[in-house]
């Protein structure tokens, strides 16, 4: 497990000078001082964490404003925009209902008063699934869909950042453990 980690982590440090090619040709050549102060193609441990917590934030965001949305909070928090928008990947037409279903919950619970979650059934009475259903039913959530779904953003956004943590700090407290047991 700890080999896999160093492996990614050695593939992430060998990606950096490749974005820093791409960024000294055509266009991008006028904005690379300010990329640069942002961090937003360093593969280093923070602005990688930074990167997975905007894009698991940024994820919940409908639509084709996903990735956008997460380019402007790495650029704001100086996190890697790779990272970013390729964590926004959680989030398809397979996870979007679970995952604001999710939400609507964890809305209720923050909220007062009991909420219920509307069935499917009331927004598509033949049961099939289209986007007009489903834009039906989100609009039916309301409120509790409203305080849920940043709340979970945020939620995922710092389990996301402690997971990158973890992931690069894991190796390097495996070394300090094997010294402390050779000593």
């Amino acid at each position: 497990m700890m080999q896999r980690l160093c492996a990614l982590r050695r593939w992430l440090r060998g990606l950096e000078p490749t974005a820093r090619a791409h960024l000294e040709r055509g266009w991008m050549v006028q904005f690379q001082p300010w990329l640069e102060r942002r961090a937003l193609f360093r593969f280093q441990r923070q602005p990688l964490a930074r990167g997975v917590a905007a894009g698991m934030f940024c994820g919940l965001i409908p639509g084709p404003l996903q990735i956008p949305g997460t380019l402007l909070v790495c650029a704001w928090l100086r996190g890697n925009i790779v990272a970013g928008a390729v964590a926004t990947f959680y989030t398809n037409p397979l996870t979007t209902v679970p995952l604001y279903a999710m939400a609507f919950y964890l809305g209720a619970l923050v909220m007062p008063g009991a909420q219920t979650l509307p069935a499917w059934a009331s927004v598509a009475p033949d049961g099939g699934f289209s986007v007009q259903a489903l834009a039906a039913w989100m609009q039916a959530l309301g409120t509790p869909l409203l305080v849920g779904l940043p709340t979970l953003g945020l939620l995922l956004a710092a389990l996301g950042y402690a997971a990158v943590q973890l992931m690069w700090l894991a190796p390097a407290l495996q070394r300090k453990r094997r010294w402390a047991r050779y000593r």
